[in-house]
């Protein structure tokens, strides 16, 4: 029985996608230890921040396919041993955008109004409008750091507001700054002009402790910054001095480098103009459903036997590649998993040349595809968009890419596969029709138009005069019933092949008829 094990505390909905396919155990709190002990039995982790998914867990995960993350990031999941595993690591990077974008926009607002403070001097039994007297955003300097999602977000809010918006982002085109009607900037030139600054980066070797004290003292003094994005990119012994000395004008937190917080902190002794979340940018009710339902949706596709949508170890396949490019990456597996069985699993090498409208799409993911379905019929389920690459490589498959530009056969282009081998050549081409149907279009050079189906047989043979009938018969007399039959030829009474759509598997038994009949020259069973 396939089983799925829920570590960390998720929304309900998400496990009820998950009880669809597999049997759900929820065990939140594990120690390292006993999670280590029974993660063995288990094919997919659905985790949030608190289980620490390291290599040994991973090692000791024999049967694991998947890890899904319910949020935006995967630092505590070590992508590089699941990699070397061939686990998929999913994670929900749109699922929790406008919570987290909202709670950094609620600091800054908290932070410029003195919200929290002047709330519990009210409380205790104060009425103080003079120390509490704020600014507002409007016209202010905004400075965002890291444009993807949440900070673009960010941006289009603030631009609402009336707040001029500036940028530091090496990974963003101009032309996509432009389009949110921000400034692109050096990093010192946005700290130093900035009134308020809003981090939205993910903690790299490259970006921990970005914000530090050298960096900080560039700031006017009035300055403000909120980072509700990674623990670890901001030096808080520094940001807890700039703030006390008035370097700065306030800071709001609401991550940290070690959490929860260490209550000798250097944080926690600043008094004032300083405010201190406890990791809530994805804490809405809106929020927990969207990531739970997204990663268990994702989960419950591969376990399928799907594509996950946003997996992020699988080479140039993001969610919008992955939306995009589904029906074609299909259409290279399918073709990958022919071609291997065609060829009787001997591939030296693999050319995947994207024909007319194909060579304008990302090559990479429909590479990793083709080698997923050639490598599949003899690994099963151990392969997948994550190991292709490394298996193929391994096993001394060498891959040859081509674009031809100038292939117009069908109004979307094509995919055309070959292989070389010890036993022989091969080649098979498919394209995607208008209606999303996938067809393969050529065998070996000769023209055909079929829908892939589960069961099917190839055979080549001389066209002549019996053939197609005496196959018919044998496979009558065997029960094996036959859902649709094409021939393709060249030229008449040449070579050909024929292709059939079965409802029932070839029994092995059968091939040594089928390979008697008089005319026949290769037979290939194939199952996709």
């Amino acid at each position: 029985m396939t089983k799925v094990l829920v570590s960390d505390p998720i929304d309900q909905t998400g496990i009820d996608i998950l009880s669809q396919v597999a049997q759900v155990d929820v065990r939140t709190g594990l120690p390292p230890a006993e999670l280590k002990a029974i993660i063995g039995d288990y094919d997919a982790l659905m985790i949030r921040s608190g289980t620490q998914v390291t290599a040994d867990i991973i090692e000791a995960a024999t049967k694991l396919r998947i890890i899904g993350r319910a949020g935006v990031g995967v630092d505590n999941v070590d992508v590089p041993a699941a990699t070397k595993r061939g686990v998929i690591v999913v994670n929900s990077p749109e699922g929790n955008t406008i919570a987290a974008a909202e709670h950094a926009l609620a600091l800054m607002l908290s932070l410029s109004r003195h919200v929290p403070h002047a709330h519990a001097s009210t409380m205790a039994g104060g009425w103080d409008r003079k120390t509490y007297v704020g600014n507002e955003l409007y016209k202010k300097k905004l400075g965002v750091v890291g444009l993807g999602k949440i900070g673009s977000h960010v941006a289009r809010v603030a631009k609402a507001m009336g707040m001029d918006v500036m940028a530091y982002d090496p990974f963003i085109s101009v032309e996509r700054a432009q389009q949110l009607q921000v400034r692109l900037m050096a990093l010192p030139a946005l700290f130093a002009e900035a009134d308020y600054v809003s981090l939205h980066l993910p903690r790299t070797p490259e970006t921990e402790n970005l914000v530090n004290a050298e960096l900080l003292a560039t700031m006017k003094p009035t300055a403000r910054i909120v980072n509700c994005a990674r623990g670890g990119i901001v030096d808080e012994a520094a940001l807890a001095e700039a703030v006390q000395n008035g370097v700065i004008g306030g800071a709001a937190l609401d991550v940290y480098a070690k959490e929860p917080l260490a209550a000798d902190s250097p944080l926690r002794g600043v008094a004032q103009r300083l405010i201190l979340t406890p990791h809530l940018g994805a804490s809405t009710e809106e929020a927990q459903e969207n990531v739970a339902v997204d990663v268990a949706e994702q989960i419950r596709d591969v376990l399928l036997g799907l594509p996950a949508r946003s997996a992020v170890n699988i080479p140039g396949l993001t969610p919008e590649v992955m939306e995009q490019l589904k029906p074609h990456l299909q259409l290279a597996e399918t073709l990958g998993l022919l071609l291997s069985q065609l060829a009787g699993g001997d591939v030296e090498q693999l050319e995947v040349r994207l024909q007319g409208e194909f060579a304008s799409h990302p090559s990479q993911p429909l590479v990793v595809a083709a080698l997923k379905g050639l490598l599949s019929a003899a690994l099963g389920d151990s392969i997948n968009y994550v190991n292709a690459t490394l298996e193929a490589k391994a096993r001394g498959i060498h891959v040859v890419e081509v674009k031809d530009d100038a292939s117009r056969d069908f109004a979307g282009g094509s995919l055309q596969l070959s292989s070389t081998g010890s036993k022989g050549n091969h080649s098979v081409t498919g394209a995607v029709f208008a209606d999303g149907d996938l067809r393969i279009t050529t065998i070996d050079e000769f023209p055909v138009n079929v829908t892939p189906s589960r069961h099917m047989l190839f055979t080549r043979h001389r066209d002549m005069p019996g053939i197609i009938g005496n196959l018919g018969t044998v496979l009558g007399e065997h029960n094996v019933n036959i859902a649709s039959m094409q021939v393709g030829r060249r030229i008449v009474r040449g070579d050909a092949v024929m292709v059939l759509s079965l409802d029932d598997p070839i029994p092995a038994s059968l091939l040594a008829t089928i390979h008697a009949i008089n005319g026949i020259q290769e037979s290939h069973p194939v199952t996709l």
